[in-house]
């Protein structure tokens, strides 16, 4: 049986998805992009910010799932330019501890919704 996860505090779908779908005790979250779900705004004018607003969407979709990172167990980073590789880590590693860290790939790609720098989705258990 699938659960489908939704919040207010995370960016609204843009397609035929959810922000996340919980089946047992795995989820699976759509990946987030920077879009600030107050405003609807997009923030791709500084790589740090729109980082930390990727994760921050990410935290809310986990919680809207009774999650934290602590339960992440696989991400998917997806990234426009691998030249920005050093910033997005060094925002992304402040949100998990280093020796419980999840596993992760990380791949540039020619292109992301709205054209955005960075995308990442994640894999959690309960």
């Amino acid at each position: 049986m699938k659960k489908i996860i939704k919040t207010p505090h995370a960016p609204a779908p843009i397609g035929p998805y959810n922000q996340a779908v919980l089946t047992g005790n795995t989820l699976y979250t759509s990946g987030q992009i920077a879009i600030d779900p107050n405003t609807n705004e997009l923030v791709t004018n500084d790589l740090e910010k729109e980082t930390h607003l990727v994760m921050k969407n990410l935290k809310a979709v986990l919680e809207a799932a009774e999650m934290t990172f602590e339960n992440v167990i696989k991400t998917s980073i997806f990234i426009s330019d691998m030249n920005s590789f050093q910033q997005i880590n060094k925002v992304y590693a402040t949100y998990f501890d280093e020796e419980t860290a999840p596993a992760r790939e990380t791949v540039e790609v020619a292109n992301l919704p709205k054209f955005v720098n960075v995308e990442i989705s994640a894999i959690a258990i309960k």
